[in-house]
């Protein structure tokens, strides 16, 4: 296994619509639903990957701080589940309670939303402004898990904070830009395609 960055969409893309299901609450999620917010945060996230488990705790202290600023969250899992049953949905209701997550956790079934926005790994994030325009897209921060496939060096370990996230809501709900050198590409588990639906730029992974 090898870990997998982020593709780093362009900036300004428009977000894409989508509607899924969220299982903890058995209804049907729609972007149409966050259009009026100040920002909108998208977070490819799953149950098992090592590298959601070493920010998770960080990521819903950071919703549970900007939610009341009126940044919108939504986080997707879009892992193949035949292969990978530990992410399936009734998995994902244990996961949501256990951890009390602060944020809508929806099942990309058929992994169009993934494929829509160029989601490569987990965790992977996309954060819009007041427009839906693409503002920041990337790494949560700097810190990696202790994992055998996290680079070597004083990043690997490290306490998530989510530095780098924050600056970026910070400045999107101030209605600045995002400076571009001042976002990376997230690292984690590949998100798992199902066979034969793994996008081109996923192909030179495949035997990693």
């Amino acid at each position: 296994m090898v870990a997998v960055p982020s593709t780093m969409h362009p900036l300004g893309w428009e977000a894409a619509h989508f509607t899924l299901p969220e299982p903890l609450s058995g209804n049907i999620v729609s972007l149409d639903e966050y259009r009026n917010k100040p920002a909108l945060l998208i977070a490819f996230i799953c149950n098992h990957c090592p590298y959601v488990h070493h920010i998770r705790d960080a990521f819903g202290q950071l919703v549970r701080d900007y939610l009341p600023k009126g940044l919108g969250v939504l986080a997707i899992n879009s892992n193949d589940v035949d292969r990978y049953p530990q992410d399936a949905p009734d998995r994902m209701i244990e996961e949501a309670r256990n951890h009390r997550f602060p944020f809508r956790y929806l099942f990309d079934d058929m992994q169009q939303v993934a494929k829509l926005y160029g989601a490569a790994c987990t965790p992977d994030f996309f954060l819009f402004d007041k427009d839906l325009k693409l503002a920041y897209r990337g790494q949560f921060d700097a810190s990696r898990p202790d994992h055998p496939t996290a680079p070597e060096g004083p990043t690997r370990g490290a306490k998530a904070t989510g530095d780098d996230l924050r600056s970026a809501i910070d400045l999107v709900l101030q209605g600045h830009e995002v400076p571009e050198v001042d976002q990376h590409p997230s690292l984690g588990c590949s998100i798992k395609w199902r066979p034969g639906n793994e996008p081109d730029w996923f192909l030179p992974y495949m035997h990693g």
